[in-house]
């Protein structure tokens, strides 16, 4: 949900707001990152073993791997995708308001002002 306040108001907390914004994103992406090596290597390590010691090995089945992906990757990526939107909102009303302007601002910007 979107409230509106005077530009002016806004502008001392867009900076702060975008910087903590950009860091949720990259220790969204780091988290990406670590289980997407962390797969790879399984998978290598899988891969190398004989025949005979795969059929002895704990393999976890597909679907348990696509519950994963969507645990460690998809979802992230979803906030990722929201969390760069609200950074693009942040910086267009850096950028493209005058003080005196009315602007939209998100529930959590709004909170951080009046707090």
């Amino acid at each position: 949900m979107l409230s509106k306040r005077k530009a002016a108001e806004v502008y001392p907390f867009l900076e702060a707001f975008i910087a903590h914004k950009e860091a949720q994103i990259a220790e969204m992406e780091q988290v990406i990152d670590r289980y997407e090596k962390k797969r790879q290597i399984e998978e290598r390590s899988y891969q190398a073993m004989s025949a005979f010691r795969r059929m002895f090995a704990g393999k976890k089945p597909d679907h348990h791997l696509a519950v994963e992906y969507i645990h460690y990757v998809k979802k992230p990526m979803e906030q990722i995708r929201q969390l760069r939107l609200e950074v693009d909102q942040a910086r267009s009303i850096l950028t493209e308001s005058d003080p005196s302007d009315l602007v939209s601002v998100s529930d959590e910007l709004a909170k951080q002002i009046s707090s």
